[in-house]
């Protein structure tokens, strides 16, 4: 899973992916800090993989991860080319979703592009820029398939309708993601890319003081009331004190963030979101080698599931031998579990549920 940092100059990307990757990614107080991409790969807080590795004593742990990408700030005119717009455009595309960092702080010594703290207008500043960029996608794709449409076919016909129908969204400020669409439609433009089609995670970035009683704070309440009439996640949180808090001992941090009344970091919580927002889950393989975590998409089956380590354990696929994390713990052991029915084989129609222990029997 790839997540694009997106906002404003001086809004608080680069902090907040330093605060991610720990990477030192350049964080400036100047416009187009950030020029190519910096990339960065975090890790899914999970507990339940520490709890199994202690189980089997396993000798290694790997988690889901999350790849972030810091792309650098959009002003007005980017779709047109101002400020280096199209090359950053361009990065948007290759995500599968975007972390959009709007800033909610005041600070004097931290100047913003537009001279003034205004949450909704930057958040419409980015959002016109790619719905820009995808009209003019949109126009060009409009044209061929007009042309393929002139011969009646009825997948071109289809395809100048589904074209058509993002076209009215876009050019009266709505995001292709706002539009419905079949799944046949769906199919005929899985090339399109479209920027505004991503789903968005709204990052409200706040000051430390700001966080003390975030829930009362006038412009995060603005970013969350945006947030949910589009159907989106918003999170709040404090860029700066995330990075502090990723380059503390364990200790240090959880007495910190009891300090902020903090039960987690802002940065578990986006990582949790950014899987719900995707409809990711994660099931687990465990052992004395490695228990480990992999990320597929809700509603697959077992054989799908079993793809994800090799394409041999799903050509091959048998059976699936299952238990529930739930009922693991709750037995002790997988003897245990064995013993009172709750291991079980499910065939090639089983979807894999959230948290599935599974070992794959298979055969090529």
């Amino acid at each position: 899973m790839k997540l694009g940092i997106v906002g404003l100059p001086n809004v608080g990307k680069s902090t907040l992916f330093n605060a991610i990757t720990k990477a030192g990614a350049e964080s400036a107080n100047y416009p187009f800090c950030t020029i190519e991409p910096n990339i960065g790969t975090v890790l899914v807080p999970d507990e339940r993989l520490e709890v199994l590795t202690k189980m089997y004593d396993s000798l290694k742990t790997t988690y889901a991860t999350i790849e972030f990408v810091d792309i650098a700030g959009l002003v007005k005119g980017a779709s047109k080319g101002e400020g280096l717009g199209n090359k950053f455009l361009s990065h948007i595309r290759e995500v599968d979703a975007i972390v959009h960092v709007v800033r909610c702080f005041e600070d004097k010594n931290i100047v913003h592009v537009e001279g003034k703290i205004d949450p909704l207008d930057d958040i419409e500043t980015i959002s016109l820029e790619l719905i820009f960029s995808d009209v003019e996608t949109v126009n060009k794709r409009l044209e061929r398939a007009n042309k393929a449409a002139k011969s009646h076919d009825k997948a071109a016909l289809m395809e100048v309708d589904a074209l058509n129908k993002l076209k009215d969204a876009l050019e009266n400020g709505k995001p292709a993601r706002s539009v419905e669409l079949s799944d046949e439609e769906k199919s005929l433009l899985t090339d399109l890319f479209l920027l505004t089609s991503k789903k968005v995670i709204y990052i409200a970035n706040v000051n430390e003081d700001q966080l003390l009683d975030v829930d009362n704070d006038a412009n995060v309440n603005k970013v969350k009331e945006f947030a949910s009439q589009e159907g989106a996640i918003c999170i709040p949180l404090c860029a700066k004190l995330e990075e502090e808090l990723s380059e503390l001992d364990d200790e240090d941090r959880q007495a910190l963030m009891a300090d902020y009344g903090m039960t987690a970091s802002g940065l578990d919580l986006l990582a949790v979101k950014s899987y719900e927002l995707l409809n990711l889950m994660s099931y687990l393989t465990a052992g004395k080698t490695e228990v480990r975590a992999w990320t597929i998409t809700k509603g697959t089956k077992a054989p799908g599931a079993a793809g994800k380590i090799h394409s041999d354990f799903e050509r091959g696929f048998i059976k699936a031998e299952i238990v529930s994390y739930d009922d693991l713990i709750a037995c002790g052991t997988y003897a245990a579990a064995r013993d009172k029915g709750l291991v079980r084989l499910e065939g090639k129609e089983y979807v894999v549920q959230d948290g599935d222990i599974i070992l794959f029997k298979f055969n090529v």
